[in-house]
């Protein structure tokens, strides 16, 4: 019986081509935008975690409270400094810890001038290792900053190719608030924009040509091994409050893991995705009363029709039951149409973001459950947009069906 239903339902959409496929437009649109952006927002996230594992969990970044539209730790009216990064490093549990600044500076190269922040390497080995290993620096060419350079710098991949007219090579000077500086290492492409962009200079020539005397803008660390963060973290807090001779909770500073700033990401993405789903469910909405619409138009069409099946002997329950699925076929096969379509947007989308920028942090993700409830879902908008119509058909009775 239920294979007779969905029989019905197919016939009657094949003999109705053109209303049934506009039907299904605000129904295959809906589900199109939202699988494109449900798995670019999941690729972005899965992409995004990806790169926090690579920090690590034995790391903790400190900075100074405020707020800045700058980078972290720039811009606040109490900033870190040295003495704060020698407490932090005697702190127990603390293996070592890495001042850096990042500031924005005058960059000229080729007659071109720029204004962008560099970031500061530090002047000793340990902290140099720490600062390559937390940010994952890789060199293509040259080599990387070591403690003894000072007007040296080493630049990021997109830096080098594309931020300025003239590509830069090795052993090109670049000129940094009037001070020239040889180009020594060249990053390799990363995908990761934040990383493409690094402008690395030792930290020694940062506070030279920026008149900067201890001040820093944020204090990586690693912690010891076998040492739990949370409790490291706890330390720090309280050893950087008898310091700055600050209250609890009203630190003037603030102390994060790479699994914090996740889940800060995770939830901005999140909200982002919410609101862009939301307006894509305007599309299925108007699907929605598309199919009703056209249901009902199938009912007023096909009374005489209805008249003889109820004759035969159909019940009220068959004839709701066969202009439901029919409705609801409508929906389904919308939802098919907006899966694939979806699928070709996102990675269309993922294709075009790679040739431009080659970044692999969008990327598009597809889940089981993702696909498959897309289909269930326009079924079950279908099914419900149909479910007036078909009452009304259902409770036609048979003698006033035929006069029609």
């Amino acid at each position: 019986m239920i294979k007779d239903y969905f029989l019905f339902a197919y016939k009657s959409a094949k003999n109705r081509k053109i209303r049934s496929w506009l039907t299904m437009i605000g129904i295959f649109i809906g589900i199109a935008a939202v699988v494109a952006l449900v798995s670019l927002s999941q690729g972005m996230q899965e992409a995004i975690n990806e790169e926090f594992v690579k920090l690590g969990s034995d790391k903790l970044i400190v900075s100074a409270a405020g707020s800045s539209f700058g980078p972290p730790g720039t811009a606040v009216s109490n900033p870190l400094t040295i003495d704060d990064e020698e407490i932090i490093e005697r702190t127990k549990g603390v293996d070592v810890a890495v001042g850096r600044l990042l500031r924005n500076a005058r960059i000229e190269f080729s007659g071109e001038i720029i204004y962008d922040y560099i970031i500061s390497t530090p002047d000793d080995n340990e902290g140099l290792e720490l600062a390559i290993e937390s940010n994952d620096y890789v060199i293509e060419s040259g080599r990387m900053l070591d403690k003894d350079d000072k007007f040296k710098i080493v630049l990021g991949y997109n830096v080098a190719d594309d931020m300025f007219d003239e590509k830069v090579e090795l052993r090109d000077k670049i000129n940094i608030q009037n001070h020239n500086f040889d180009v020594v290492g060249i990053l390799e492409d990363s995908g990761n924009p934040q990383k493409d962009d690094t402008i690395l200079v030792p930290e020694v020539a940062v506070r030279e040509i920026l008149d900067i005397e201890n001040e820093f803008d944020i204090i990586p660390l690693k912690v010891l091994p076998g040492e739990d963060l949370d409790t490291v973290s706890e330390n720090l807090a309280e050893e950087l409050r008898k310091f700055r001779n600050v209250e609890e909770g009203k630190e003037d500073f603030s102390i994060q893991t790479p699994g914090d700033i996740l889940d800060a990401l995770n939830n901005i993405l999140a909200i982002v995705q919410g609101v862009l789903v939301g307006i894509a469910a305007i599309s299925l909405l108007v699907g929605g009363i598309g199919i009703m619409n056209t249901m009902y138009t199938a009912v007023s069409e096909r009374t005489r029709e209805i008249g003889i099946m109820k004759s035969l002997g159909a019940k009220n329950n068959d004839i709701l039951y066969m202009f439901m699925i029919e409705s609801g076929f409508l929906g389904f096969f919308g939802g098919v149409v907006g899966v694939l379509l979806g699928f070709g947007i996102s990675k269309l989308v993922e294709y075009v973001a790679y040739q431009m920028y080659g970044s692999s942090l969008i990327q598009a993700q597809f889940s089981p459950f993702l696909l498959i409830g897309m289909l269930m879902f326009g079924f079950s908008v279908g099914m419900l947009s149909g479910m007036f119509p078909a009452r009304q058909a259902a409770k036609l009775k048979p003698v006033d069906s035929l006069r029609k």
